[in-house]
């Protein structure tokens, strides 16, 4: 048996163990506090991995027992999930951001025995909840500030005390531990993943040890990883994309994962840290893209003109550099010395100068995004997946990435496509279906191929190219279809967007609502002299409507055909927003209820004769209050289309 195969004989805890058999003393965890990176060797990962699943086991987890984990991206919650999972308990990750009533509807319908959260703010949210989740018996808390009135109610428990119990155990019975990590099974569920929920309550993908383990093996397959490479752990604990990091390549690989101080130190903490290798949603890259274009734009004159010459270089640079083809001597030449003078420079400024690869997920990227990203020497690859087949089915090589598609299946990973053009795979990364759901599973699962609800076809050089939702598909009133997603990502490109929703279905045209990006824009009315108080008045000045326009009249110059092209469009007083029920956890737009929501924008976006409206804001905040404004909304019609 080679060694992936034997890793993936593994559970996770098992796993954790062979890696302080190999490499006890190298670091696994690095926390940033106070100002100070702290570091937890394997060695060290293991021993608090067991204080505190022997801790939970004292407290009354036992096996199949669900755990939540609602908190930052600390060790603690690698610790609380995986000693967990040693007793053959389940771990569920929550999002930070989710509010009470939303917290109680997933305890719930996970069964959730208890809690572990970070501070005070998520304990707080609980709390709100208690006489509505009956079956929480306890709620583990990391961070004490603000906790000592609580410290009186056995419901709460600090860390540390529950480290000091689980010594305690491993004093009286120091095999307890090792007995309980020799009984786990590596195609034990361990972790429910909570879909993205764009249609309603997210549904509780139940994952394996081997799901996990299975992809991080065959990722590094093709993407070998040294054990001294760093990644930066700053996406939410809740989405696979971070679970199969923590989970499954840090394991497979022995990488170290080093955690920010906080969310919103996290960027300024990865230029420190310099990582190997990083994944993130679209919507980071597009954010890092538009500070970029800031940089340079608040750059002095030469700077700008340098970089203005040397991008296009590096344009045409990555096109060679994507596809593995040799790049003529002249090109070479000028590419290196665009490298040397302005890129490395500027990737340095970012954290990225030790960069290898870059992954996106969880949603579309413009192609014009990845040639940006490779043209400035960030080997950036897009992946394809789904929580229910652990995040990573499909990904560009190195030498073969071509913007257009989402690359080619992982080793071992089978895809074909329906009758309906629906994607269909199959692997050792699926899952075996959604919690107490079997319904559901039954539905995406059908003799071992998932059914993904996307359309797609495999193109001629055996890439899998993904066209949108197959519910989100639109045909326009001529039976013409369009992807309203392919559209939506053409105008996103541009660094003035930050949000856009294409609409025409069953309708003469398509239209388009979009959110300006309010750095970038700011900016650039400052530039210009122009006045603005909030999101909303910026968005109001015709100015930036013409702004807009070009931004238009762009994208519909490139369209391959006529009714792919953008005749109405109106610019969103507000920023479309998590918390308004707007965009998933993971920056999707919840297509159906915008548009529920926006209706009387959308008819007036198809009323030709309309240009302005009067309209009445509303704004929910995270603590549930809410607000209106009454504001004015244009509607502009774009020229040739």
């Amino acid at each position: 048996m080679n060694k992936n195969d034997q890793l993936l004989e593994y559970t996770i805890p098992q796993l954790l163990r062979w890696r302080v058999k190999t490499s006890p003393k190298r670091p696994a965890l690095r926390e940033k506090d106070f100002g100070i990176w702290n570091t937890y060797s394997w060695e060290d990962y293991y021993d608090h991995v067991r204080k505190t699943s022997l801790g939970l086991k004292a407290i009354g987890l036992n096996k199949s027992n669900t755990i939540a984990i609602i908190s930052d991206n600390i060790p603690e919650l690698l610790f609380i999930a995986i000693g967990s999972h040693a007793l053959g308990a389940i771990s569920a990750g929550i999002y930070q951001t989710s509010m009470p009533a939303e917290i109680s509807q997933i305890l719930n319908y996970l069964k959730v025995s208890a809690v572990f959260c970070d501070n005070q703010e998520q304990v707080d949210k609980v709390l709100e909840v208690r006489d509505k989740i009956p079956r929480v018996k306890k709620v583990i808390f990391e961070d004490p500030r603000g906790m000592r009135e609580y410290m009186s109610d056995d419901w709460f428990i600090n860390i540390r005390d529950l480290y000091k119990i689980g010594e305690k155990e491993h004093q009286k019975d120091s095999t307890l531990f090792e007995n309980f990590v020799d009984m786990g099974s590596a195609n034990d569920v361990c972790h429910l993943c909570l879909t993205s929920g764009t249609t309603g309550l997210p549904k509780g993908t139940m994952m394996t040890h081997k799901n996990y383990i299975n992809m991080g093996v065959k990722i590094t397959q093709v993407d070998p990883l040294e054990s001294t490479d760093e990644y930066v752990s700053f996406l939410p604990f809740a989405w696979i994309g971070e679970q199969m990091n923590s989970f499954g390549v840090a394991m497979a690989s022995g990488i170290t994962i080093n955690f920010p101080e906080s969310v919103e130190t996290a960027m300024a903490d990865l230029k420190e840290i310099g990582p190997h290798f990083m994944f993130g949603a679209p919507r980071i890259y597009e954010t890092i893209r538009s500070e970029i274009w800031l940089k340079i734009d608040q750059s002095y004159w030469l700077n700008k003109l340098f970089y203005n010459y040397f991008i296009k270089i590096g344009i045409r640079a990555a096109d060679y550099k994507m596809t593995g083809k040799s790049m003529p001597l002249g090109l070479k030449i000028k590419s290196w010395l665009g490298t040397q003078m302005v890129i490395r420079p500027l990737i340095n400024q970012i954290g990225f100068l030790r960069l290898r690869r870059a992954y996106t997920g969880g949603a579309a990227l413009g192609p014009e995004l990845f040639t940006f990203y490779q043209a400035i020497g960030v080997n950036l690859k897009q992946i394809y997946g789904q929580t229910e087949i652990t995040g990573i089915a499909y990904m560009h090589r190195d030498g073969d990435v071509r913007p257009e598609t989402v690359g080619k299946p992982l080793p071992g990973t089978q895809c074909k496509i329906a009758e309906n053009g629906e994607i269909l795979s199959k692997s050792d990364s699926v899952s075996p279906g959604y919690y107490d759901l079997p319904e559901k599973s039954e539905e995406a699962l059908k003799d071992g191929w998932l059914h993904s609800g996307d359309a797609g076809f495999i193109d001629e050089y055996g890439h899998l190219v993904v066209i949108d939702r197959l519910s989100d598909v639109m045909h326009n009133n001529k039976g013409e279809m369009f992807s309203p997603m392919f559209l939506e990502n053409a105008m996103k490109f541009s660094p003035y967007i930050k949000e856009a929703v294409i609409y025409g279905n069953k309708e003469d045209f398509v239209a388009c609502l979009i959110n300006v990006d309010p750095i970038v824009v700011g900016k650039w009315a400052e530039d210009r002299g122009i006045s603005y108080s909030t999101f909303m008045d910026l968005s109001s000045k015709p100015e930036v409507a013409q702004l807009m326009m070009e931004q238009v009249l762009d994208v519909n110059s490139r369209a391959e055909k006529e009714h792919f092209k953008i005749k109405r469009f109106a610019l969103l007083y507000k920023l479309l927003d998590m918390d308004d029920g707007e965009l998933t956890k993971t920056g999707k737009i919840r297509r159906k209820f915008v548009q529920e929501k926006y209706q009387n924008l959308y008819d007036w976006l198809y009323d030709e004769t309309i240009d302005k409206r009067k309209v009445e804001a509303s704004y929910e905040y995270q603590d549930g209050q809410s607000t209106s404004v009454k504001t004015s909304i244009a509607f502009y019609t774009v020229k040739g289309a």
